[in-house]
């Protein structure tokens, strides 16, 4: 894969990145320590927030393709800007829930496929 990394698993974040157009591959480190593919982003793609949220390291790595331009904010300028203008509050919670719930439809998808189908409950059948 010819680009450069954003980031890598396992790394503290220093900051998150914007990708201003191309694209970026987000590749997951397996068991046996080959990297796949886990998710394809394009431009308007925020890469690193989780990690830089929770400050916690990252859980995969993040790779911009050579034609692709990005955009690095360091984490003390994320904080100042997030101190400053507390009305991205909002649009933060929004990224971040939109990924979780990526997150959980791909999960869900792997258990569907791998035959483990998950229970669904309905109110008062606990």
């Amino acid at each position: 894969m010819n680009g450069r990394i954003l980031f890598k698993q396992g790394e503290s974040p220093l900051g998150l990145y914007v990708l201003k157009s191309g694209i970026a591959s987000l590749l997951i480190k397996t068991e046996n320590g080959k990297e796949v593919a886990h998710l394809t982003v394009g431009p308007g793609s925020i890469l690193g927030l989780p990690a830089l949220v929770a400050n916690e390291r990252h859980c995969l790595s993040a790779l911009a393709y050579k034609s692709s331009e990005v955009s690095f904010i360091a984490r003390k300028d994320f904080e100042e800007l997030m101190q400053s203008e507390p009305c991205l509050f909002p649009k933060v919670l929004e990224i971040l829930a939109k990924e979780v719930r990526a997150a959980r439809l791909v999960l869900s998808a792997l258990l569907w496929k791998l035959g483990s189908r998950p229970q669904l409950h309905s109110a008062g059948n606990d």
